[in-house]
């Protein structure tokens, strides 16, 4: 009878340790659970404060974008433009990486059991940041897209206008020359010099006994003239000793004068030389 209560007794013990050592180690399988739940945890708090850093990196990018926008509102070059597309592409890209990376984060707290509201608070937060960033982001492409369009109209028109530059230059161009054309032609001027006998055979005099001199009646030869510019036309070489001017030329407007063994004709005041006549015919002996 001792024998069976004490293997009784025996067993009891046993059974007891086996049982302790069992739920000892659930316990510890349960601690170690928790503490990979904990330290996941707080690897994605970790991971959501530094997106929370990210995001407002972002969005200091995205106000340096706006104040160059703003500031060289149409002036931008070529390749300034490129580059802010650039840059506006790769927020762009950046942004839509961090809310996948949010929604991951999101997931991952939802079906842990440390998720709280702070936590919750501040996903929402974010991903509210995140809308008007977008939001932001897109407003910018818009309005360099605008600008573009806006800067190629202006370029039409600024084609249109320098092709109307272009047709107003030539017309003033053409004017000009007609008013120059017109110009030389009033200031030509047309003189002629010879003896009597030349002036008569070019039918520049007509003359005859007891008949008064006629100057240049009927068809004169005008090729005998020597044409001028009234503007620089100063002097005349008469190559003769002795010169008579025929035509009417007012008198003080011109002075006849020995030089180098001749006669020279100086012009003296061209308006009132040539005021009564384009012609000039001076009879030399």
């Amino acid at each position: 009878m001792k024998k069976i209560v004490a293997l009784a007794i025996s067993s009891a013990i046993i059974f007891t340790a086996c049982t302790n050592k069992k739920e000892v180690e659930e316990a510890q399988q349960q601690a170690n659970a928790s503490k990979a739940e904990l330290v996941a945890a707080v690897a994605d708090r970790d991971q959501l404060l530094n997106l929370v850093g990210e995001i407002s990196q972002d969005m200091e990018q995205i106000k340096q974008l706006e104040n160059i926008l703003t500031v060289n509102a149409g002036t931008e070059t070529p390749s300034q433009k490129d580059q802010i597309k650039a840059d506006i592409s790769a927020i762009q890209k950046t942004l839509e990486e961090r809310r996948e990376k949010l929604a991951e984060l999101e997931k991952k707290l939802s079906a842990s059991n440390t998720s709280n509201s702070t936590l919750k608070n501040t996903i929402a937060q974010l991903r509210t940041q995140l809308d008007s960033q977008t939001a932001e982001i897109n407003s910018l492409r818009a309005n360099l897209d605008d600008a573009k369009v806006q800067i190629g109209e202006l370029g039409t028109q600024v084609d249109s206008l320098a092709t109307t530059v272009t047709a107003v230059t030539a017309q003033r161009d053409s004017t000009e020359q007609m008013n120059a054309e017109l110009a030389n032609e009033l200031n030509l001027c047309y003189y002629a010099i010879g003896t009597k006998n030349e002036l008569k055979e070019n039918r520049i005099i007509e003359t005859g006994f007891l008949r008064k001199t006629k100057l240049m009646k009927g068809d004169f030869d005008r090729n005998f003239f020597t044409v001028g510019d009234k503007r620089t036309l100063t002097t005349i070489d008469l190559n003769s000793d002795k010169a008579e001017i025929l035509t009417n030329q007012p008198e003080g407007s011109y002075v006849i004068s020995q030089g180098n063994g001749h006669k020279v004709l100086r012009i003296t005041n061209p308006a009132a030389f040539w005021s009564l006549s384009n012609y000039l015919v001076i009879k030399i002996d």
